[in-house]
């Protein structure tokens, strides 16, 4: 099978040679020099690699002293290198600038209805938008965007976006932002009665939002509805505290915000 004894001469006596280091990465056939083992690595930490041979049969080797056999020639097994971490993502899922320092802030703005909306889109895209230096502020509802608009004066290079709850077909908001046709304003919206529900129901460990008739206030219905027993606040404050990515958010709301980035960030 070799060429010659590959053990012959005490190739382990100081002194007879340097044996050729080689990690041990997956799938890398060789055979223990002793007990004559023939296996592919399939685990290998600082002290032991696992070999696994066609039988399905697995042991255990030390990495040191032992040595082990591989196309004939004796080697010893050392742990392979650490695989390069790949770039760190943001929690939009983007890639994350490392040493990011402050810029100024450019002129365009994104408006959000209220408080709640901020500080979601700060804890998803905070980074992004810092990378971009673009400025995120809330208006406490959209009821006047048409004159909030008009005094923000959007033109070339000062874009404004806005991204609007509720935003369907015959509500009250979509009448609002149909008034609003300057080309360097962009009004969009998700379909959710209020930016809570954009939290996927999975990560709060419930089955779906609850529905609120009518009338009922729909923070204090939804609360309500769920047994939670606390103020408003302290259940945003769950809610958001269970947020990490945007894999924990809808689609709706997550399109709508990265189309409010993309357009107040490209050229006028």
């Amino acid at each position: 099978m070799y060429d010659g004894d590959v053990l012959a001469g005490n190739w382990r006596r100081p002194g007879k040679g340097t044996i050729p280091k080689v990690p041990a990465e997956a799938d890398l056939v060789v055979e223990d020099a002793e007990s004559g083992f023939c296996g592919a690595v399939v685990a290998c930490d600082k002290e032991a690699v696992t070999l696994e041979d066609r039988f399905g049969r697995r042991r255990l080797f030390p990495l040191a002293p032992a040595a082990f056999l591989l196309e004939g020639k004796v080697v010893t097994l050392v742990r392979p290198a650490a695989a390069p971490r790949g770039a760190r993502r943001s929690a939009s899922g983007s890639i994350a600038v490392e040493g990011l320092r402050a810029k100024v802030a450019k002129e365009s703005r994104i408006y959000v209805e209220g408080v709640h909306d901020a500080a979601l889109v700060e804890k998803i895209w905070g980074h992004d938008l810092r990378v971009e230096g673009v400025v995120v502020e809330y208006l406490e509802g959209v009821d006047d965007l048409p004159a909030i608009v008009d005094e923000f004066g959007p033109g070339p290079g000062r874009r404004l976006g806005v991204l609007v709850d509720h935003l369907v077909p015959g509500s009250k908001e979509s009448r609002i932002a149909a008034q609003v046709t300057s080309p360097d304003v962009l009004v969009v919206g998700h379909p959710f009665v209020d930016v809570w529900q954009a939290v996927k129901p999975s990560v709060l460990r419930i089955p779906a939002w609850p529905e609120v008739p009518r009338g009922v206030p729909w923070k204090e219905g939804v609360i309500a509805a769920l047994g939670w027993g606390v103020e408003p606040a302290e259940a945003w404050r769950r809610i958001l505290g269970s947020v990490s990515s945007f894999a924990d958010l809808e689609p709706e709301l997550l399109g709508r915000v990265e189309e409010l980035i993309d357009f107040v960030t490209e050229a006028g």
